[in-house]
Protein backbone atom coordinates (compact mmCIF):
# COMPACT_ATOMS: atom_id res chain seq x y z
CA UNK A 1 0.00 0.00 0.00
CA UNK A 2 2.72 2.60 1.07
CA UNK A 3 4.35 1.82 -2.81
CA UNK A 4 1.42 2.23 -4.30
CA UNK A 5 0.70 5.93 -2.18
CA UNK A 6 4.26 7.08 -2.93
CA UNK A 7 3.86 5.64 -6.57
CA UNK A 8 0.45 8.36 -6.68
CA UNK A 9 2.40 11.06 -4.80
CA UNK A 10 4.94 10.70 -7.55
CA UNK A 11 2.57 11.30 -10.46
CA UNK A 12 0.35 13.53 -8.26
CA UNK A 13 3.67 15.87 -8.35
CA UNK A 14 5.00 15.14 -12.06
CA UNK A 15 1.88 16.10 -13.06
CA UNK A 16 1.97 19.79 -10.88
CA UNK A 17 5.46 20.50 -12.15
CA UNK A 18 3.58 19.95 -15.66
CA UNK A 19 0.71 22.19 -15.21
CA UNK A 20 3.41 25.05 -13.61
CA UNK A 21 6.14 24.84 -16.79
CA UNK A 22 3.08 25.06 -18.93
CA UNK A 23 1.57 28.00 -16.66
CA UNK A 24 4.79 29.68 -17.29
CA UNK A 25 5.60 29.44 -20.85
CA UNK A 26 1.89 31.24 -21.51
CA UNK A 27 3.22 33.96 -19.56
CA UNK A 28 3.36 37.30 -21.90
CA UNK A 29 6.70 38.40 -22.45
CA UNK A 30 9.20 39.98 -21.14
CA UNK A 31 9.53 38.19 -18.20
CA UNK A 32 11.74 36.66 -15.23
CA UNK A 33 13.16 33.58 -14.80
CA UNK A 34 11.39 30.77 -12.24
CA UNK A 35 14.74 30.95 -10.91
CA UNK A 36 14.33 35.00 -10.41
CA UNK A 37 11.11 34.81 -9.30
CA UNK A 38 12.03 32.79 -6.31
CA UNK A 39 15.18 34.80 -5.67
CA UNK A 40 13.09 37.55 -5.43
CA UNK A 41 10.82 35.95 -2.63
CA UNK A 42 14.06 35.46 -0.54
CA UNK A 43 15.19 39.08 -0.74
CA UNK A 44 11.37 40.20 0.31
CA UNK A 45 11.76 37.35 3.43
CA UNK A 46 15.32 39.04 4.65
CA UNK A 47 13.69 41.89 3.86
CA UNK A 48 10.93 41.62 6.28
CA UNK A 49 13.37 40.41 8.62
CA UNK A 50 13.21 36.46 8.60
CA UNK A 51 15.64 33.89 7.46
CA UNK A 52 15.03 32.30 3.82
CA UNK A 53 17.10 29.64 4.94
CA UNK A 54 15.02 28.59 8.14
CA UNK A 55 12.98 24.77 7.89
CA UNK A 56 9.75 26.54 8.05
CA UNK A 57 10.97 29.35 5.03
CA UNK A 58 13.07 27.25 3.01
CA UNK A 59 10.15 25.87 0.26
CA UNK A 60 8.57 29.19 0.84
CA UNK A 61 9.90 31.06 -2.20
CA UNK A 62 8.65 27.99 -4.37
CA UNK A 63 5.10 28.15 -3.12
CA UNK A 64 4.61 31.73 -3.64
CA UNK A 65 5.80 31.39 -7.13
CA UNK A 66 3.81 28.43 -7.77
CA UNK A 67 1.00 30.80 -6.02
CA UNK A 68 1.32 33.73 -8.19
CA UNK A 69 1.02 31.24 -11.03
CA UNK A 70 -2.99 30.64 -9.73
CA UNK A 71 -3.42 34.33 -8.35
CA UNK A 72 -2.53 36.30 -11.67
CA UNK A 73 -3.43 33.25 -14.14
CA UNK A 74 -5.59 36.28 -15.75
CA UNK A 75 -2.61 37.36 -17.53
CA UNK A 76 -2.69 34.20 -19.54
CA UNK A 77 -6.83 34.24 -20.31
CA UNK A 78 -8.10 35.51 -23.01
CA UNK A 79 -11.53 37.10 -22.54
CA UNK A 80 -12.09 37.33 -26.44
CA UNK A 81 -12.06 33.90 -26.90
CA UNK A 82 -14.23 33.51 -23.72
CA UNK A 83 -16.71 35.84 -24.80
CA UNK A 84 -16.98 33.96 -28.48
CA UNK A 85 -19.75 31.45 -28.43
CA UNK A 86 -23.02 33.54 -28.52
CA UNK A 87 -26.68 31.66 -28.38
CA UNK A 88 -28.98 33.78 -30.95
CA UNK A 89 -31.83 31.29 -30.43
CA UNK A 90 -33.38 32.77 -27.79
CA UNK A 91 -37.11 32.59 -28.25
CA UNK A 92 -36.71 36.26 -28.62
CA UNK A 93 -36.06 37.07 -24.85
CA UNK A 94 -35.11 40.52 -24.54
CA UNK A 95 -35.32 41.45 -21.06
CA UNK A 96 -32.36 41.61 -18.35
CA UNK A 97 -29.93 38.89 -17.51
CA UNK A 98 -29.12 38.99 -14.27
CA UNK A 99 -26.23 36.97 -12.84
CA UNK A 100 -25.79 38.79 -8.71
CA UNK A 101 -23.14 38.06 -5.72
CA UNK A 102 -20.54 36.33 -8.43
CA UNK A 103 -17.45 35.85 -5.74
CA UNK A 104 -13.74 37.50 -6.79
CA UNK A 105 -10.53 38.49 -5.06
CA UNK A 106 -8.39 39.95 -6.58
CA UNK A 107 -5.12 42.27 -6.06
CA UNK A 108 -4.17 45.46 -6.02
CA UNK A 109 -2.02 46.65 -8.05
CA UNK A 110 -0.74 49.78 -5.81
CA UNK A 111 0.24 47.27 -2.72
CA UNK A 112 -0.24 43.91 -4.32
CA UNK A 113 -2.66 43.20 -1.41
CA UNK A 114 -6.02 41.60 -1.98
CA UNK A 115 -9.20 42.72 -2.51
CA UNK A 116 -11.90 40.43 -2.09
CA UNK A 117 -15.68 41.02 -2.75
CA UNK A 118 -19.00 40.23 -5.25
CA UNK A 119 -19.94 41.46 -8.88
CA UNK A 120 -23.18 41.73 -10.08
CA UNK A 121 -23.86 41.73 -13.83
CA UNK A 122 -26.56 43.15 -15.98
CA UNK A 123 -27.85 43.24 -19.51
CA UNK A 124 -30.23 43.68 -22.27
CA UNK A 125 -29.38 41.24 -24.60
CA UNK A 126 -29.30 41.98 -28.38
CA UNK A 127 -28.25 39.62 -31.07
CA UNK A 128 -28.09 36.87 -28.27
CA UNK A 129 -26.98 35.77 -24.85
CA UNK A 130 -24.07 34.51 -23.67
CA UNK A 131 -23.98 31.34 -21.40
CA UNK A 132 -24.11 32.42 -17.79
CA UNK A 133 -21.40 30.60 -16.70
CA UNK A 134 -18.98 32.81 -18.82
CA UNK A 135 -20.33 35.95 -16.91
CA UNK A 136 -19.02 34.33 -13.78
CA UNK A 137 -15.43 33.20 -15.46
CA UNK A 138 -15.56 36.80 -17.04
CA UNK A 139 -14.88 38.28 -13.64
CA UNK A 140 -12.23 35.68 -12.64
CA UNK A 141 -10.13 36.66 -15.87
CA UNK A 142 -9.99 40.48 -15.11
CA UNK A 143 -9.79 39.86 -11.23
CA UNK A 144 -6.75 37.12 -11.36
CA UNK A 145 -4.68 40.31 -12.25
CA UNK A 146 -3.08 43.45 -10.55
CA UNK A 147 -6.24 45.32 -10.54
CA UNK A 148 -7.85 48.64 -8.81
CA UNK A 149 -11.59 48.13 -8.28
CA UNK A 150 -12.45 51.20 -10.85
CA UNK A 151 -10.41 49.35 -13.53
CA UNK A 152 -11.98 46.19 -13.09
CA UNK A 153 -15.38 46.98 -13.47
CA UNK A 154 -14.93 49.11 -16.99
CA UNK A 155 -13.19 46.20 -18.09
CA UNK A 156 -15.90 43.46 -17.06
CA UNK A 157 -18.39 46.07 -18.95
CA UNK A 158 -16.32 46.78 -22.03
CA UNK A 159 -15.65 42.72 -22.81
CA UNK A 160 -19.91 42.09 -22.65
CA UNK A 161 -20.50 45.30 -24.71
CA UNK A 162 -17.86 44.19 -27.82
CA UNK A 163 -18.56 40.84 -27.39
CA UNK A 164 -22.72 40.86 -26.97
CA UNK A 165 -23.26 44.51 -28.61
CA UNK A 166 -26.35 44.73 -26.52
CA UNK A 167 -28.94 47.31 -25.45
CA UNK A 168 -27.32 48.30 -22.27
CA UNK A 169 -25.12 46.58 -19.85
CA UNK A 170 -24.87 47.63 -15.79
CA UNK A 171 -22.18 46.17 -13.69
CA UNK A 172 -22.03 46.85 -10.01
CA UNK A 173 -18.74 45.60 -7.99
CA UNK A 174 -18.43 45.26 -4.07
CA UNK A 175 -14.99 44.81 -2.20
CA UNK A 176 -12.95 44.87 0.97
CA UNK A 177 -9.38 45.98 0.15
CA UNK A 178 -6.50 44.63 2.69
CA UNK A 179 -4.88 47.75 1.69
CA UNK A 180 -7.41 49.37 3.54
CA UNK A 181 -7.93 46.68 6.40
CA UNK A 182 -4.70 45.26 7.23
CA UNK A 183 -2.30 48.53 6.83
CA UNK A 184 -2.42 52.54 6.45
CA UNK A 185 -5.56 53.84 8.23
CA UNK A 186 -6.69 50.06 9.36
CA UNK A 187 -10.66 50.16 8.90
CA UNK A 188 -11.91 46.53 9.32
CA UNK A 189 -15.10 45.89 7.55
CA UNK A 190 -14.65 48.65 5.11
CA UNK A 191 -16.78 48.29 1.82
CA UNK A 192 -16.44 49.86 -1.60
CA UNK A 193 -18.52 49.70 -4.36
CA UNK A 194 -18.00 50.42 -7.77
CA UNK A 195 -20.27 50.79 -10.68
CA UNK A 196 -20.39 51.24 -14.66
CA UNK A 197 -23.48 51.76 -17.06
CA UNK A 198 -23.91 51.22 -21.30
CA UNK A 199 -26.83 51.82 -23.30
CA UNK A 200 -30.34 51.86 -21.48
CA UNK A 201 -29.01 51.81 -17.83
CA UNK A 202 -26.59 55.20 -18.65
CA UNK A 203 -29.80 56.76 -20.55
CA UNK A 204 -32.71 55.88 -18.56
CA UNK A 205 -32.70 56.41 -15.06
CA UNK A 206 -35.67 54.08 -14.15
CA UNK A 207 -33.65 50.87 -15.70
CA UNK A 208 -30.71 51.85 -13.02
CA UNK A 209 -33.62 51.73 -10.78
CA UNK A 210 -34.84 48.65 -11.81
CA UNK A 211 -31.83 46.61 -11.81
CA UNK A 212 -30.95 47.47 -8.24
CA UNK A 213 -34.67 46.59 -7.22
CA UNK A 214 -33.36 43.32 -8.82
CA UNK A 215 -30.01 43.01 -7.15
CA UNK A 216 -31.69 43.88 -3.58
CA UNK A 217 -33.43 40.94 -3.77
CA UNK A 218 -34.36 38.85 -0.19
CA UNK A 219 -31.53 37.33 -0.32
CA UNK A 220 -29.22 39.78 -1.91
CA UNK A 221 -25.35 40.73 -0.12
CA UNK A 222 -25.58 43.96 -1.86
CA UNK A 223 -25.56 46.47 1.30
CA UNK A 224 -28.48 48.49 1.23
Amino acid sequence: MDAVVKALSARSREANAVRNREAEEALPHPRVSREEAEAAVRTLIRWAGDDPTREGLVDTPRRVAEAYLELFKGYREDPDALMARVFEEVEGYGDMVLVRDIPFASHCEHHMLPFVGRAHIGYYPNRGVVGLSKLARLVDVFARRLQTQETMTVQIVQAIQDHLDPRGVAVVVEAEHMCMSMRGIRKQGTSTTTSHFTGLFRDDPNEQIRFFTMLRGPDSTLRR
